[in-house]
């Protein structure tokens, strides 16, 4: 179904309201939370969307023993998330943080459930990031929205963020439709089947003016529809430019609408969740890696840390600003393109990567924000990754999709090759004279690699060990559904680079989702999560959706915090 132009703004103007929030991602969880609790509340949005980083995601959420896992037979109990998020995160974060989301998860989704028209499921199988720790999973706590129809949101549908992917056909993907659609070739019984059953729903749904959309574009546009329901309004192209306070308390926020700045009182407080740092390169650069390059994060591109400086300016702390949801994807074809997502393509097999000297240097298949640190780790040591290749044979390419868009069979794009970003060779040397690696260091690697996965063993980085490598593994390949011997001519390289889903430092908060002093005392009345806040689980990620999932969390915690706060006259 075609978007529509985005309606105009809704006139900012001078206002009182008891809950001010800053961004519409999972702000909206905030929203609804006070709302609920009695609160006016008003969402102020910097771009014309509604749905930030959330609306352009994959969707899932993790949240630890909540009920939809319960209800489905996940047998995860609060416990066991406690302990698996002390384990994962050590003393990289606050244990309060990581303690305050699990035990506040089931109220949470109990909340989306009365106040969004959302049906959410559980990802049965999506194993958690780092099962083997004590009260890991592997059948995972990932839950996603079911397929959601966008026309209940009305003419507010324009409003909604478009998603990363913008599908040709109207199939409504879910992530758990994922793994095995892109396994079509390999597990067909599995594969088509879906296939059909959400083009069939998509197109059955444009018979009768329903639009169902899935991943990110659901979750976002539940949340909205929530909002919608309850009346709380959003005002977009709308930008914070300071907070204001008296005393040390923060009592609400200046922002600006076409040139015109406005003040928004805030009786109870205020929530910064507009997002991290994604697309401010100073910032980036200060605190990350000068490598990174412009235009190459995933995150929505009004992220460029407005929230994290005004709250500095009032005197908030920062934390764990080296830190990012790091995601390896497909290098752009052209500059200030994007990067490709790719998701199952590191984990499959019949493929490896290498970096410039025709190496491969860690376990393709572990967690990406993992895969990330360690190239970050390795430019800090001195020893930095210039340039990654992925590489395969033409059974890999006739067997799953690539980088969400290049089908089974179907040949790499020529603008690949004429960019530089793809290379083809009949055999290993010829390969990395290509793709202008040392030919006898890959040569060596890729003999080794084959070796090794003729065994079904990789006796460098472990790869097939984790239940979550396996998630991602086809299942038709035994002994190890990661591995399998390059032996299928002719073979290709596909330059990758280091994305990211979003920056994951920022404002240090509490337990109770509290801007911080550097002192370690709580900014009355001012609250932060989600991306804007530095990440409750340190330099970790737990699971598929945990960003959305702690965004979420501390969004309910922040807004019953403040319902608590007394109001200011």
């Amino acid at each position: 179904m075609a978007r529509t132009s985005v309606p105009a703004a809704t006139p900012a103007r001078d206002a009182t309201v008891d809950l001010l929030v800053i961004g519409s991602g999972t702000g909206m969880a905030a929203a609804l939370t006070a709302h609920e609790a009695g609160l006016s509340t008003l969402i102020v949005e910097k771009s014309q969307y509604v749905g930030g980083s959330t609306a352009r995601s994959g969707g899932a959420f993790w949240i630890p023993a909540n009920p939809v896992l319960v209800e489905s037979g996940s047998g995860d109990t609060v416990g066991r998330g406690r302990t698996y998020v002390r384990s994962v995160v050590g003393d990289t974060a606050p244990v309060g943080r990581g303690e305050a989301f699990v035990d506040h998860g089931t109220a949470t989704v109990e909340m989306l459930r009365r106040t969004t028209p959302m049906k959410l499921f559980w990802a049965e199988g999506y194993a958690d990031y780092h099962p083997e720790l004590p009260g890991g999973s592997a059948v995972g706590r990932s839950c996603e929205c079911l397929p959601f129809d966008l026309s209940v949101l009305g003419e507010e549908r324009a409003r909604l963020r478009p998603g990363l992917m913008e599908a040709g056909l109207p199939m409504p993907t879910t992530g758990a439709d994922y793994k095995w659609m892109n396994l079509m070739f390999r597990v067909p019984h599995k594969g088509f089947p879906r296939i059909f059953k959400r083009l069939a729903q998509g197109v059955a749904g444009l018979a009768v003016k329903k639009e169902y959309v899935a991943g990110g574009q659901a979750i976002a546009a539940g949340l909205f529809a929530g909002v919608l329901r309850a009346g709380i309004p959003v005002w977009t192209e709308t930008s914070l430019v300071r907070l204001v306070g008296e005393g040390d308390r923060v009592t609400g926020a200046v922002v600006e609408q076409n040139g015109r700045e406005v003040t928004v009182t805030a009786r109870r407080g205020v929530v910064l969740a507009a997002g991290g740092f994604d697309h401010d390169m100073a910032m980036r650069h200060k605190f990350q890696s000068e490598r990174l390059l412009e235009h190459e994060s995933l995150g929505a591109e009004t992220n460029t840390g407005d929230a994290i400086k005004a709250a500095q300016e009032v005197g908030a702390d920062l934390a764990l600003m080296d830190q990012a949801w790091w995601f390896p994807a497909v290098a752009p074809s052209r500059p200030g393109n994007p990067p490709m997502v790719m998701l199952a393509e590191r984990s499959l097999p019949g493929s490896f990567i290498v970096d410039q000297t025709g190496r491969r240097f860690t376990n393709e298949s572990s967690d990406y924000m993992s895969f990330g640190q360690l190239i970050l780790d390795r430019e800090r040591a001195g020893d930095p990754v210039e340039s990654m290749w992925i590489v395969f044979d033409q059974k890999y390419r006739n067997s799953y999709v690539f980088a969400a868009g290049v089908f089974p069979r179907q040949p790499l794009p020529e603008s690949w090759y004429e960019a530089g970003i793809a290379h083809r060779g009949n055999t290993a040397a010829e390969l990395a004279a290509s793709m202008g690696v040392p030919v006898d260091t890959f040569t060596a690697t890729f003999e080794t690699f084959n070796d090794d996965a003729a065994a079904g063993t990789d006796s460098e980085f472990g790869r097939g060990r984790s239940a979550y490598d396996r998630y991602y593994g086809d299942p038709t390949v035994q002994p190890n559904p990661n591995l399998r011997p390059l032996t299928h001519g002719p073979l290709y390289a596909v330059k990758m680079t280091l994305s990211d889903l979003g920056t994951c430092g920022g404002v240090r908060a509490d337990e109770r989702a509290r801007v911080l002093r550097e002192d370690g005392n709580p900014i009355p009345g001012l609250y932060a999560i989600g991306n804007t806040a530095a990440n409750a689980f340190g330099h970790s990620y737990p699971g598929a959706g945990a960003t959305i999932g702690q965004g979420l969390v501390f969004g309910y915690i922040a807004a019953r915090d403040a319902a608590a706060n007394t109001p200011i006259a």
